[in-house]
């Protein structure tokens, strides 16, 4: 059978592949550490799966709207009114089969063949997938280590052209942990209402700031900001329901009306149950939001300090999500690998400790750590390692 051409283009998402090659590692009976999934290792908050077992008793099984329930838009209106200051109607909210799904759909209303879409590096292995699956074609622009992996305004000034429609912002960002300030995103922002783009910002990880830091969303900066921007979040993150699949788009009613549309002839409504879920999520208590950022936070900072001590290793402490990106070209360099990819292929083969090649996120020269797991496991997948680099340093 002959495959299309946009699906032949596509590039395997590299977490879900090393994930894989982990999963197999261990059917096989292998003590693996598995460091690349981008989920938290906290269960769902107890109300949260009350409110579900609650639904299901009550025969809220059946198909809601295809753009969501009437109850959750009103929670999420509410969140981003109490987080944000920012008012919406909820013919300007979608709710979705997770935040991956929202920005699918945005991508295939809004693109079309030519148009251009900049992602800055490092992105999230989907952003420049989707794009293509639009017909659309991404372009990179470098968010440099030395300025904390975010690009700047003469960057962007730069990259656009008559066919640029559209860019996107992660804050914070997966895979650096980077947060953009309320003035450096003032600035990217005058940049894209001078030439008209639409800013596509996923906030998925804006409850997961450290160090004092404060997540800002550029829509709240000004009304012009706020009519061009479309807003991209979910449940998954914030309140460990990674498996739930619930995310959100809220921004203007005509994008999410041809959203919606998308979506009524795709995947129907998102989970009923998961919809309940996820209200009880953003009305309920918010404490065990809080305490899971506590103790990723703690981890930070352990994590970071032994790392850091890791011959070959270079690394910008971040500042939110739940990510390290350290650069590790001169770990590969002093053991001899041609490669960063290579590198991280004998360390899953020799040592049993699984990271992501920062080549899936644009940058090669880095791998991608995620200390969404427990501080004795992220200990072990240190002192491995180390034990690695003792082991085949030249």
């Amino acid at each position: 059978m002959k495959l299309a051409k946009r699906v032949k283009a596509l590039t395997p998402s590299s977490t879900l592949a090393i994930t894989a090659k982990a999963n197999a590692l261990k059917a096989e009976g292998h003590d693996v550490i598995g460091l690349g999934a981008g989920e938290p290792d906290f269960n769902t908050p107890a109300h949260i799966i009350e409110k579900a077992e609650e639904a299901m008793r009550e025969g809220l099984t059946k198909y809601t709207p295809a753009g969501g329930l009437g109850e959750l838009k009103k929670s999420i209106i509410n969140k981003m009114k109490k987080d944000h200051q920012l008012e919406y109607d909820p013919s300007e909210v979608i709710v979705t089969t997770g935040a991956k799904h929202a920005l699918y759909n945005l991508f295939q209303a809004l693109l079309d063949e030519g148009d251009e879409v900049i992602i800055p590096t490092p992105y999230w292995v989907s952003y420049p997938e989707q794009v293509k699956l639009a017909e659309g074609t991404p372009v990179h622009i470098e968010g440099k280590e030395q300025n904390g992996f975010k690009i700047t305004p003469d960057q962007l000034k730069e990259a656009i052209n008559e066919n640029t429609k559209a860019l996107v912002i992660n804050s914070p960002s997966n895979p650096t942990g980077a947060i953009y300030s309320a003035d450096e995103l003032r600035q990217i922002g005058e940049i894209c209402v001078q030439h008209d783009l639409v800013i596509v910002s996923d906030e998925i990880y804006e409850k997961l700031t450290y160090f004092g830091e404060q997540h800002t969303s550029i829509a709240e900066l000004s009304d012009e900001l706020k009519a061009r921007t479309i807003i991209i979040n979910g449940v998954s993150k914030s309140h460990s329901m990674t498996g739930w699949r619930i995310g959100y788009a809220v921004g203007d009613r005509d994008i999410i009306k041809a959203m919606t549309n998308l979506a009524s002839h795709s995947t129907s409504n998102p989970t009923s149950i998961s919809q309940y879920a996820a209200i009880a999520a953003y009305d309920g208590p918010q404490e065990p939001v809080e305490e899971m950022k506590r103790a990723f936070e703690d981890r930070l900072n352990k994590v970071y300090e032994k790392l850091i001590q890791i011959p070959g290793f270079k690394c910008e402490k971040p500042k939110g999500a739940f990510y390290l990106f350290p650069n590790v070209t001169e770990a590969v360099e002093m053991t001899g690998f041609e490669s960063v990819d290579k590198w991280v292929e004998a360390l899953l083969e020799y040592e049993k400790v699984a990271l992501v090649p920062g080549s899936g996120f644009g940058s090669p020269d880095n791998v991608r750590l995620s200390y969404a797991t427990s501080m004795d496991v992220l200990d072990e997948a240190l002192d491995r390692i180390r034990s690695f680099m003792e082991k085949h340093q030249k």
